[in-house]
């Protein structure tokens, strides 16, 4: 399957909107030191700042600069969702075609597997994790790519299993081809398009997460997050601080989020034609 990725993106309005605004973002998080002005740790006796000249979006409970928070805040949420989306779609992947190929008893345990992971509630995971180690940024990646792979294998396994009938995977077969060489070679090209979309909604749901698990406090308190510039801005609410503490993170990680979902939109017919009512003899 072969797809023009770049006449998809730019034939469509959605599509270029949310490609437009998450460059917009990855731009922002590669250049946060020279855009910030501020160290986002940093803390002075200047709290509570209306925005200024000094102190664009004003400056915290603490002292720390509001925007310099919320420009370092992006880098969180790219790293988290780039890795989680990264790791689980290899994760997917792999466990997907390799039970497709392999087959027997191999397959029917690791479906099963499959299914024991997925109905685990991934929340009450990280609470107790949480609760027993330092809740690390790398400890968060970890273990929402280990608990977000389980439905896009599945969905691998299942186009595999008609992918490996092919006959150019059966003549590959024929001519003594090993099962990994029919997977990196044959399978996983031919489930690039699938795997894309699955990367893009598997971002999308590490950043989600990420937010509401830092505005929840199940994160690093040291660390920089726009969930938890939302979780602090609540506290003192009652200030009337939300306009530029509250309002700009929530508005920057509900651009992130729409950014990937109309990429992704964009892209499912591309991946599945008869989402664009295209019907075949």
């Amino acid at each position: 399957m072969h797809v023009d990725l770049k006449k998809e993106l730019t034939t469509s309005g959605r599509g270029r909107l949310g490609l437009a605004v998450f460059l917009l973002m990855v731009l922002i998080a590669l250049f946060a030191p020279l855009l910030a002005g501020h160290d986002p740790v940093d803390q002075s006796r200047f709290a509570f700042q209306s925005p200024s000249l000094s102190h664009w979006l004003g400056t915290n409970h603490v002292g720390q600069d509001i925007w310099s928070q919320l420009v370092y805040g992006a880098r969180t949420s790219l790293l988290v969702g780039l890795s989680v989306a990264l790791l689980s779609t290899l994760l997917s992947a792999l466990v997907g075609a390799s039970a497709a190929l392999i087959g027997g008893l191999y397959d029917s345990i690791i479906m099963r597997l499959v299914d024991a992971l997925i109905v685990i509630p991934v929340l009450l995971v990280l609470i107790l994790v949480a609760a027993y180690l330092q809740p690390s940024l790398w400890v968060l990646i970890i273990l929402l790519s280990l608990l977000g792979w389980q439905g896009g294998a599945r969905i691998v396994r299942a186009q595999a299993l008609s992918l490996k009938e092919r006959t150019h995977v059966s003549a590959a077969r024929c001519f003594g081809g090993s099962r990994l060489y029919l997977i990196w070679r044959h399978i996983l090209p031919d489930l690039s398009p699938i795997l894309l979309v699955e990367f893009i909604y598997s971002m999308r749901r590490a950043v989600f997460m990420e937010a509401g698990l830092a505005f929840l406090g199940i994160a690093d308190p040291n660390m920089v997050s726009w969930g938890m510039m939302m979780r602090e801005a609540l506290d003192f609410s009652y200030l009337n601080v939300w306009l530029w503490w509250l309002l700009p993170a929530g508005a920057a990680l509900s651009l992130t989020i729409v950014s990937v979902t109309f990429v992704g939109y964009t892209l499912e017919p591309a991946m599945e034609p008869r989402l664009r009512g295209e019907v075949y003899a």
